[in-house]
């Protein structure tokens, strides 16, 4: 398990630095994920071994929204003062990410 951990970590840890250092405007945990997912391409024993941790966390998974939580109930007060900026921009990302997924899908539909 610990060796497992060390993977995981290490590999967000590899992915935040790359991120840093090369100023790419990508979040350094995404690139740890995907160089988790090739290292798995590459080698697909180190699933079981990381298997029962990455199971583990997935069970806790929900205490990772505690702290969202508890920043919403400090802030309700600014989140009520803004609700109309928040409304609106919550309608148009999701307008806008389903016309875009739609236009994907149209598009690469047309080319198969």
């Amino acid at each position: 398990m610990l060796d497992a951990l060390l993977v995981l970590l290490g590999l967000q840890l590899v992915g935040e630095l790359v991120v840093r250092l090369l100023h790419w405007p990508l979040p350094g945990p995404v690139l740890g994920m995907a160089l988790l997912w090739l290292g798995l391409l590459l080698r697909p024993r180190w699933a079981e071994a990381i298997k029962p941790t990455a199971q583990g966390f997935l069970q806790h998974l929900s205490l990772l929204f505690v702290p969202a939580g508890v920043g919403v109930m400090l802030h309700l007060n600014r989140l009520g003062d803004e609700a109309l900026a928040i409304g609106v921009a919550l309608v148009l990302s999701t307008l806008i990410g389903m016309a875009v997924t739609a236009w994907t899908v149209h598009a690469l539909l047309r080319r198969g």
